[in-house]
């Protein structure tokens, strides 16, 4: 069974690399399609900003239960 604790540890490092792959993206210029439809880069923003607070909750609640 897993841990509350090694659960939210997991979740956070998951987000905080797709955080960091939508940043690379927007840094980089790197050009994403899906399906023939060329996603905005406002869009990996919005990711981002997503992504990054997922994984600093994940990694707080962590924090919390393993107390």
């Amino acid at each position: 069974m897993l841990r509350p604790q090694t659960f939210m540890k997991i979740s956070g490092a998951v987000f905080s690399l797709v955080a960091v792959l939508h940043a690379l993206r927007l840094l980089l210029g790197w050009e994403a399609v899906i399906g023939g439809w060329i996603v905005p880069f406002w869009l990996s923003g919005l990711a981002l900003a997503a992504a990054g607070y997922l994984a600093f909750t994940a990694f707080n609640a962590g924090k919390r239960s393993g107390s």
